[in-house]
């Protein structure tokens, strides 16, 4: 994997800027604001998730104000220097990984409830509040936040925006921009925009749908109003096993096809579940590969939905069916689920792709995912959102045996290139960072990147925020260098 060669130039003047993003800060009143340069600290800040790729940055500045950010983006403008936001760091896709010549940005700090309004079923936080304390903040009240991906507990708001994340109950409730109202947005010569609010968008040119999922490369989110919905009256878990994985993406397929939303549908595959039996002890039944589905509702429409699901699982002859009764079941259920990356760290080195594809297609492409580990010699973990075919295949290798990374990569490639020829896409949630790049030929052509690198050409003409992602670098680097020698 390649990266843009740093600006020396840049780097010959850090002191010079880390003095002036010192001052910076001060001047735009923010006091709590922090800015690290000393090389062993900033190392924390030289990947995200995708951890076979690291590079220290610059420097790392942690504002705690809109203002903050944009007195830095305002500096960094000036000076030329490259931008890399940073909510969490958990994106599973190089996407927050820096150059040596960038500042990262960082928003941890940024983690304050601004406003709740139950009436009007909003909540505006600061972009680097988790994702699953936005629902905590309002679950008294009997509401919650719908996206709710497997690192709910540590991603940010903002990284979510960004990558316009899912989570296990997309399938019913929708994904980032299906619950995003509004944001904050602070452009790279400093100027801050307001996009939406609590009442949607006005008529027009649809920019909130632009900046959810650009993957920082647009702006930085500082401030997001989110919907928020009312709780449930119950929900209700069921575990279905079956004998092979193409059985199990079969019976999704039919549950689908028979036009019965379940809020989620999980999958899990033997090499998954024995994981996290022995990290989480869930108690997963015994099986080649089982689905977690989940509906809700008052307790005759749990009932009735169960019955429909249970007489579809039923046709592809299950080794188990397991209904939740308790609320300890239901949560013991979804352990093992919201466990499985961790659980599968613990045992292995992985990549975890992101591919999505049809529903109908969950057999075939399961069934070409064990084709290709026969053929690349590496193991596959199979754990993902079934009902929207947002695939998470885990392929694990040793990161100390020379090649292996090369070869997984080069797997990973092939897969991703078998959900594009299905009509699927290279993405669901986790975006495309530094991981996809050089795939978006496979999805795109040359007409559709052009149009899509203009978008980015008027919000950041000299392309210093995020740069070296999402596009291909054959592509983007000749345009990033063209215009910042013009300028």
């Amino acid at each position: 994997m390649q990266m843009p060669a740093p600006d020396q130039a840049v780097i010959g003047r850090r002191d010079a800027i880390v003095a002036r993003l010192i001052a910076a800060l001060s001047a735009a009143g923010d006091a709590a604001a922090r800015v690290i340069d000393d090389p062993a600290e900033t190392r924390a800040y030289e990947c995200d998730a995708l951890s076979a790729y690291r590079c220290p940055p610059l420097a790392v500045v942690l504002p705690s104000t809109t203002a903050g950010v944009a007195a830095v983006l305002r500096l960094c403008h000036e000076e030329r220097v490259p931008v890399v936001p940073r909510g969490a760091g958990t994106s599973l896709a190089g996407g927050s990984m820096p150059t040596a010549d960038a500042v990262v940005i960082g928003l941890a700090r940024m983690n304050a409830v601004l406003e709740t309004d139950l009436a009007d079923r909003f909540i505006r936080v600061q972009a680097g509040r988790t994702n699953l304390s936005v629902s905590s903040a309002v679950e008294t009240a009997g509401f919650f936040y719908a996206p709710d991906p497997s690192s709910q507990l540590a991603c940010a708001i903002g990284g979510n925006i960004a990558m316009n994340s899912g989570g296990a109950h997309c399938l019913k409730y929708g994904v980032t921009t299906n619950n995003l109202l509004g944001v904050t947005l602070v452009m790279m010569d400093g100027s801050v925009v307001e996009l939406g609010g609590p009442m949607g968008e006005a008529p027009g040119l649809d920019l909130l749908g632009v900046v959810c999922g650009s993957e920082g490369q647009l702006g930085i989110v500082t401030e997001a109003t989110l919907r928020i919905l009312p709780r449930p009256a119950g929900a209700r878990p069921v575990l279905i096993g079956f004998d092979s994985s193409e059985t199990a993406g079969a019976c999704v397929a039919a549950i689908i096809r028979a036009g019965i939303i379940p809020v989620a549908i999980e999958f899990m595959d033997r090499p998954c579940i024995r994981a996290t039996e022995a990290f989480a002890g869930a108690g997963y039944p015994d099986c080649e590969a089982l689905l977690i589905v989940e509906v809700e509702g008052t307790a005759p429409e749990i009932d009735e939905q169960l019955r429909l699901i249970r007489a579809i699982a039923e046709t592809f002859a299950p080794v188990a069916f397991r209904e939740s009764r308790s609320e300890e079941e239901s949560r013991r259920i979804w352990l093992g689920r919201k466990s499985a990356f961790g659980a599968m760290g613990q045992i292995n080195d992985y990549m975890c792709l992101d591919g999505t594809i049809p529903v109908s297609a969950l057999p075939q492409v399961l069934a070409g995912i064990a084709r290709l580990s026969g053929e690349f010699g590496l193991d596959v973990a199979n754990v993902f959102h079934a009902g929207d075919g947002n695939m998470h295949p885990l392929i694990l290798y040793d990161a100390n045996t020379p090649g292996d990374l090369e070869r997984c990569e080069a797997m990973g490639a092939e897969i991703l290139k078998l959900c594009v020829t299905v009509g699927g896409c290279l993405t669901g949630e986790h975006g495309v960072g530094v991981e996809k790049r050089e795939l978006m030929g496979v999805q795109f052509d040359a007409a559709d990147m052009e149009a899509q690198m203009r978008v980015k050409d008027v919000f950041d003409p000299l392309w210093l925020l995020n740069a070296a992602k999402v596009f291909p670098l054959a592509v983007s680097a000749p345009r990033r260098e063209g215009l910042r020698h013009a300028a």
